[in-house]
């Protein structure tokens, strides 16, 4: 029958306030406190939607493998004792059909049931994001190509190196400590993409990445210029809203490095501890040097864990057949994946270990974050 323009019934005014808000409104997923679900038939659709085939056998047992992650997850790492979950929450005898989540998370007579299933929800959504990427598929291959040239780039002698440049033993830096970061596990980038609200899987770029200690602040800039020099990373692939120096501002830092040049000419020799004071005497005359200094935003990394960091991007290149899923690819394909580099002097370094800035305390206000965010209403 043909309605007129401009006229509706009651049916149209009836919208789905979850969507709108994600869709329309700027809102996050995880922060929604129920779903508009009715019915398993709509939750079927919903989970088709979502990329997953209910039917289908093996998107079955991949999603109770994402829910069995989430329990571990919540009791183990969120340290939910596990009679805090309904069990028709974590138990499968008593859930039966994943589905009902979604059910549940719209409405239930038990107010602590829909609670909770809205918090697996929100768990399970972050794993299958954070496991189906890229990285899950060629984690091997993606950590040699990037890992391998640093850890070449790096000489033990009588004390640690960065490798010079060819046949310039003077160019070597020397480095406090060198370190390779282990991939991080899915575990700990649900936690961090369920602590962070703005934290999306695809922008989790620290999976992967090393950390240089110097001596110095002049070595860790000189740390930068070996990196590119030795085509270790390439500048043009650096994020830059993902960059963060609060240990020295460049401008000020460039300005000492030609007036040392200009005073003393090319051939003059100076130790990096000198150069250093002299970076110090540098920002005392500097009005407002503080203000060129930038920090990418993270609540819970303590304010004084100065550093430089910043994500660059590697082109890898997977060969044929190299597929960890037992599929084959029939030729080579490449993509770029991120990694992180951290830069800090000794003193930095060492601050690190204790007090605040500890990792261990890092960790624990994310836990606490997150542990709040997925029983949210």
């Amino acid at each position: 029958m043909h309605q007129d323009k401009g006229k509706f019934s009651h049916s149209h005014f009836k919208f789905d306030p979850t969507a709108l808000s994600v869709i329309a409104g700027g809102a996050s997923t995880l922060d929604q406190s129920k779903l508009y679900i009715q019915n398993l038939e709509q939750a079927d659709a919903f989970v088709k939607s979502y990329g997953f085939d209910y039917a289908n056998e093996d998107d079955l047992k991949r999603l109770w493998y994402f829910h069995r992650r989430s329990v571990v997850l919540i009791t183990e790492k969120l340290k939910f004792k596990i009679d805090e979950i309904p069990k028709e929450i974590h138990n499968p005898e008593h859930l039966k059909d994943l589905r009902n989540l979604l059910v549940w998370a719209t409405q239930h007579d038990d107010h602590n049931i829909q609670r909770w299933a809205c918090a697996m929800l929100r768990c399970i959504h972050v794993f299958v994001h954070s496991e189906t990427d890229l990285f899950s598929h060629f984690a091997e291959e993606i950590q040699r190509q990037i890992l391998i040239p640093f850890e070449n780039a790096i000489v033990h002698q009588d004390k640690l190196y960065l490798k010079p440049r060819a046949n310039d033993e003077v160019s070597k830096v020397e480095l406090h400590k060198f370190q390779t970061k282990p991939f991080k596990t899915s575990t700990s980038t649900v936690i961090k993409l369920l602590a962070k609200p703005d934290a999306l899987a695809v922008k989790v770029y620290d999976k992967i990445g090393v950390r240089f200690v110097t001596p110095t602040i002049f070595d860790s800039f000189q740390v930068i210029r070996q990196l590119v020099d030795a085509n270790l990373i390439s500048y043009p692939h650096i994020m830059p809203d993902q960059s963060s120096n609060n240990m020295y501002p460049v401008d000020e830092f460039l300005q000492v490095c030609e007036h040392l040049e200009r005073k003393h000419g090319k051939e003059f020799m100076m130790d990096s501890e000198k150069v250093d004071r002299l970076l110090r005497q540098q920002l005392k005359v500097t009005t407002n040097p503080l203000i060129k200094l930038f920090r990418k935003d993270n609540p819970y990394s303590a304010i004084d864990f100065r550093y430089i960091k910043f994500i660059c991007r590697k082109l890898i290149k997977i060969a044929p057949g190299l597929n960890s899923t037992g599929g084959q690819n029939t030729k080579e394909f490449s993509f770029f994946y991120p990694f992180e580099v951290q830069i800090m002097d000794q003193h930095a370094y060492e601050k690190m270990q204790t007090g605040d800035t500890d990792h261990e305390a890092y960790k624990n206000r994310q836990i606490q974050a997150a542990k709040k965010r997925i029983l949210s209403t």
